[in-house]
């Protein structure tokens, strides 16, 4: 994973996976301290695991069927827990001037025991696309590896072209 040198990060440690909320959402909580919060993953979006608000936005965007969408929510759910079970501990790393979401959630790389980048994972192996919309430094990057899965058709677009 490259980081830009000029940019700003605050790098977290001894924390541990409490809940995979969806595809692009974790709680974690600190192993000293027990603070928990929840962390937005940058520069992706997976797939809603219920019927909400987005889930309509996304159903209108992509033309596919709620229930349809909701499935593959769920194979990025289920992708994510097998990479980073609860209990897994992890380094977040956060880019000082891009620190929250909207919803005032942290966003990170999530960064695992093997020092893979959870957020690339996602996207390499299709249960996430990459989106301005939770904007990082490396969207360009992260654009590549969306469209690499594309073109590689796996996980998700092995059964669509888009989502």
């Amino acid at each position: 994973m490259q980081y830009n040198a000029k940019a700003p990060y605050t790098v977290e440690t001894h924390w541990q996976i409490e809940e995979v909320l969806d595809g692009d959402s974790i709680i974690i909580r600190h192993r000293f301290t027990k603070m928990r919060k929840e962390i937005r993953l940058y520069g992706l979006d997976a797939p809603e695991v219920k019927i909400n608000r987005k889930m309509k936005e996304d159903e209108e965007k992509s033309h596919l069927p709620a229930q349809l969408l909701m499935q593959f929510g769920l194979q990025s759910l289920h992708f994510v827990l097998s990479v980073a079970p609860p209990k897994t501990t992890v380094t977040i790393i956060t880019e000082q001037e891009n620190y929250f979401d909207y919803w005032n959630r942290q966003l990170g790389y999530v960064i695992l025991p093997s020092g893979e980048c959870l957020n690339e994972l996602l996207l390499q192996n299709g249960y996430a696309k990459a989106t301005h919309q939770y904007y990082c430094g490396r969207l360009a990057e992260f654009q590549d590896l969306n469209r690499q899965a594309q073109l590689n058709e796996v996980g998700i677009y092995s059964f669509v072209k888009r989502f």
